[in-house]
């Protein structure tokens, strides 16, 4: 995740077209096919450009084309419903420039906490949990979350077999169940005993609220629709269990959250796919920050971002999760896969 891209530092053809080579080749060959049709068009790059540097990051773009009619539908001649997009972008441009500056990219992704989990789970408990950029808090709740760890690499072993694992809530199994293959990572042996939770976010999206959890849903990428079901599932359990969720920057709201967890609970700090969205200045003002705070610090962010494993290759779309500040594994963005890295 190459915060050039999605801070809109590149010149938008160039951006769009490393966001297609890097991010949605292997994922999503509509998103791919989107992202290349616009660095291919002068015209819809220039219009692109002429929004704020922020609000031009393909996801933002690509999501709001789709909240206002652009279809991935395949038709005779467009396999991935390119049409449609450019459509949508020449004809309700006014449209889509208005949710682009309103709206976020907020992918609120339960799955993540498949990968932070083995950590978490080794923290003494009780545990206070704040996440900033938290949206509607879903990976505020992973202890209310049921997990299938595999740790060979055939994804067909089966369950309860050498090498896996399934853990349940403690009030029983959850209509969320995230599949997790772990390389080199010991299995978790527990839930973690969370005590206290929080989160901060510029925008906090409510659970309950259908027009928010619609938008999350246009987030997820054309043709996951594993995601899209695990979503829905996901903001049923955080209506069930609302999650505070400050509004403000992460800057200057992160001091003041965390004075207010219990003394007696163990403070965990935790993001994924936030640092990539703020500027190298208050990349740094982050690390000191949470360095400074008492506890723990889970991150989990695109190479380069916080953290560089230089033997990484450029198509490798895995993030770097640390803890502590130190670089233990490389995991899939969407939660599927943790791999320990050398020496963690």
């Amino acid at each position: 995740m190459d915060p050039t891209i999605h801070r809109g530092e590149r010149p938008v053809a160039d951006g769009y077209r490393l966001f297609a080579e890097r991010e949605a080749r292997g994922v999503s060959d509509v998103f791919e096919a989107w992202a290349l049709a616009i660095a291919d068009d002068d015209a819809l790059a220039t219009r692109i450009a002429d929004l704020p540097p922020g609000n031009r990051q393909p996801n933002l773009v690509l999501a709001a084309a789709r909240w206002h009619g652009a279809d991935p539908s395949a038709r005779p001649g467009d396999p991935f419903g390119t049409g449609s997009l450019r459509r949508t972008l020449e004809e309700r441009w006014d449209d889509v420039r208005a949710t682009v500056l309103a709206r976020a990219t907020q992918t609120n992704e339960a799955a993540r906490t498949a990968v932070l989990l083995p950590y978490l789970a080794r923290i003494d408990g009780p545990i206070a949990l704040v996440e900033v950029g938290a949206a509607a808090g879903l990976c505020l709740l992973p202890d209310h979350y049921s997990f299938r760890y595999r740790t060979g690499a055939d994804p067909a072993t089966p369950e309860g077999g050498d090498g896996s694992l399934r853990l349940d809530p403690p009030s029983g199994p959850s209509p969320v169940v995230i599949d997790c293959r772990l390389t080199d990572i010991a299995l978790p042996e527990r839930m973690p005993t969370i005590a206290w939770r929080a989160g901060i976010d510029l925008n906090p999206i409510d659970a309950a609220d259908p027009d928010a959890a619609r938008w999350l849903s246009t987030l997820i990428w054309p043709g996951q629709d594993e995601r899209r079901d695990r979503l829905t599932a996901a903001l049923g359990i955080a209506r069930e269990h609302p999650v505070r969720i400050d509004r403000g920057d992460l800057l200057e709201a992160l001091p003041a959250l965390a004075e207010t967890a219990p003394g007696d609970a163990t403070l965990v700090v935790m993001h994924t796919a936030v640092a990539a969205y703020l500027s190298a200045e208050d990349r740094a003002a982050l690390r000191t920050m949470v360095s400074a705070l008492p506890g723990h610090w889970l991150s989990c962010e695109g190479n380069r971002v916080l953290h560089e494993v230089g033997s990484m290759d450029r198509a490798d779309r895995r993030f770097v999760l640390a803890v502590d500040d130190v670089p233990r594994a490389l995991v899939d963005p969407h939660g599927t896969s943790a791999e320990a890295l050398p020496g963690a």
